[in-house]
This record gives C-alpha cells, sequence and structure tokens, in this order.
C-alpha cells in the first residue's frame, strides 16, 4: 500500500538531514503508528509522502504509484488530515466537502452518503451549513477528517489526529480507522499519545533524529510482556537515565 525506500530529506539552506534513509513498507488493512519526539522528522515524512514537500533521495510510492513520477495518480489514492486544520475557513463545511469531493470526481451519491455517515458519527449536522470560521479547533478538526474520507482513500495519513478533540469524538475517530482499516485500506498516523497507538494500530514504527529504530509488532510485543511506553522511553531516554540524580545516586 505504501513503500518508502531509501528516503532522504534536506531542507534548503541546511546540511542536516531531517529524515536519513528511511525504509518502510505498510500492508493492505493495517494500522500503523509513526512515533518519534518532537523534531524527529515525523512530520517532514509525511509532508513528502503526500507530496506537500519534494523529496530529496529515495522514493515514495503509493500502491505502486511514485508520487514525484506520478503525483495525480498518487495523491488520489490519499486521505490527508494535517497537523493544523488548515481549511478555508469562509467556506461552510458542506462547501468545502463538496470541493474536495469534486476534485477526487466523487460522485453525488457517493458522497452524500459518507458526508451523511460521518456527520453522523462526529455529531457535526448542525454546523455542517455554518462557515467553518465560526468553528471551534476541534469542529475544524472533524471537518478536516470528514472531507479526507469524502472518496474512500487507499491510505489514510493523520498527522497527530486526536489533538484537540472531545473524547467522544477522539474514540469515534479511533473506531473510525479502525474500520477504515478494516475494509482493505491502510491508516498511517502519527501520535505522542503512546496509549491510543498501543490499543489500536498492528505496528508501529520509531524515528529518532531522523534515523529509523526499528518497526514493531504490537501483537509480538504484548506477548513478550513488554509495553510501547518502555520501549518508546528506552530509545529517547535511556543515555539520559541518569541525569535525575545526584552524587550520592539519590534522585534529585
Amino acid at each position: 500500500m505504501l513503500k518508502i525506500k531509501n528516503f532522504t530529506k534536506i531542507y534548503a539552506n541546511s546540511n542536516v538531514k531531517a529524515v536519513d534513509n528511511l525504509s518502510l513498507e505498510l500492508k493492505k488493512g493495517e494500522v500503523f503508528g509513526f512515533l518519534g519526539a518532537n523534531g524527529s522528522g515525523k512530520s517532514t515524512t509525511i509532508k513528502c509522502l503526500t507530496g506537500i514537500l519534494p523529496i530529496t533521495d529515495g522514493s515514495i510510492t503509493i500502491c505502486d504509484y511514485d508520487i514525484e513520477k506520478e503525483p495525480l495518480l498518487a495523491k488520489s489514492l490519499i486521505g490527508y488530515v494535517p497537523d493544523n486544520h488548515a481549511v478555508f475557513e469562509r467556506l461552510t463545511g458542506r462547501e468545502y466537502v463538496n470541493h474536495i469531493a469534486n476534485l477526487y470526481n466523487v460522485s453525488v451519491k457517493d458522497r452524500d452518503e459518507r458526508t451523511k455517515k460521518y456527520l453522523k458519527l462526529f455529531q457535526l449536522e448542525h454546523a455542517f451549513d455554518s462557515q467553518i470560521k465560526s468553528y471551534s479547533h476541534g469542529m475544524k478538526q472533524k471537518i478536516t477528517v470528514i472531507a479526507a474520507l469524502v472518496h474512500n482513500p487507499k491510505l489514510w495519513v493523520l498527522d497527530e489526529p486526536l489533538t484537540g478533540l472531545d473524547p467522544q469524538s477522539a474514540y469515534q475517530l479511533k473506531l473510525a480507522m479502525k474500520k477504515h482499516a478494516e475494509e482493505g485500506n491502510t491508516v498511517f498516523f502519527s501520535s505522542h499519545i503512546l496509549d491510543v497507538v498501543e490499543k489500536i494500530c498492528d505496528r508501529v514504527a520509531i524515528i529518532k533524529k531522523g534515523v529509523l529504530q526499528g518497526v514493531f509488532d504490537l501483537k509480538k510485543l504484548k506477548e513478550k510482556g513488554e509495553s510501547l511506553e518502555e520501549l518508546f522511553m528506552n530509545i529517547f531516554y535511556d543515555d539520559e537515565r541518569f541525569e535525575l540524580n545526584d552524587k550520592n545516586g539519590e534522585s534529585k
């Protein structure tokens, strides 16, 4: 579904590799978590795989379509929920979703069915014909999710999707992610909320300072009696674990 091969990203006027030789393969029908501390390269990777940023080296393909060589075909298979929830705020929710549906050539019948389903799921029917500029942060997140799903994408990409959502909406979003994967699609998302990732993901990748630290099967991790939190902390903070101790070995 998604293949990232030897992907490297260096920003202009910088010698630092924001992402260094990353390779990943995502399977059909899985929810895949992408973890790392701030500045690890998560959002850079997501912006490159969605075609927002150019790739410095390597390749990224969605269902065998190269994001740089065949961008329209590759992007037609992606539904993207960014971390900043940028939308056309002067449009109503209905106008915005219809605009996105038109870009993907979604039939009126299909868009109406999907929109109705997700509006009910996220309890946004009452605001659908209001301008988005009147929406709260959480409502903007919801309308972005609905727009990302209106064309039933093969690959659903979310960057920190739970930020700003109330508990019920967060729960419904997690259900939607699992349901989307169960229908034979793939969900790829970044998050800082490790317990959520552990509950809904099949596999996770952990990236540190632009370098992949490993890909982990959460079912196998659980069978070994290990937690995702422990794994994450060992990768990021094991070399700093003694910094909180004073010279006598007592915690400060």
